[in-house]
């Protein structure tokens, strides 16, 4: 078991979008914990956010989405979805899974 993190990028536009979030993974699967930190850039700005069990990405005003990570396969190239709200939804895809503050 090892915390990683988890960079992913949207499939429509990889420059647009990034997401970061340091999740418990034990043999390719997510395990924990129950909240789960997180980043993603967008409209110009990072926004931090919690990730819960249920799949909930909450910002702290107030705005939630759900993403389907935690039931992806952890391995570079597995794709998942988020809904943004409103009927939008993105497929991102898992480009780096590394120990937090590493380099490779």
């Amino acid at each position: 078991m090892s915390m990683m993190r988890v960079i992913a990028r949207w499939v429509d536009d990889s420059l647009e979008s990034p997401l970061a979030v340091d999740l418990v993974i034990e043999d390719d699967r997510v395990v924990g914990p129950s909240l789960a930190f997180g980043c993603i850039d967008y409209d110009g700005a990072r926004r931090p956010f919690t990730l819960d069990e249920s799949g909930r990405i909450a910002f702290e005003n107030g705005a939630f989405w759900t993403c389907h990570l935690r039931q992806t396969d952890m391995r570079v190239g597995a794709e998942f979805t988020i809904q943004f709200g409103q009927g939008d939804e993105g497929i991102y895809k898992i480009v780096k899974i590394a120990v937090p503050g590493s380099k490779a």
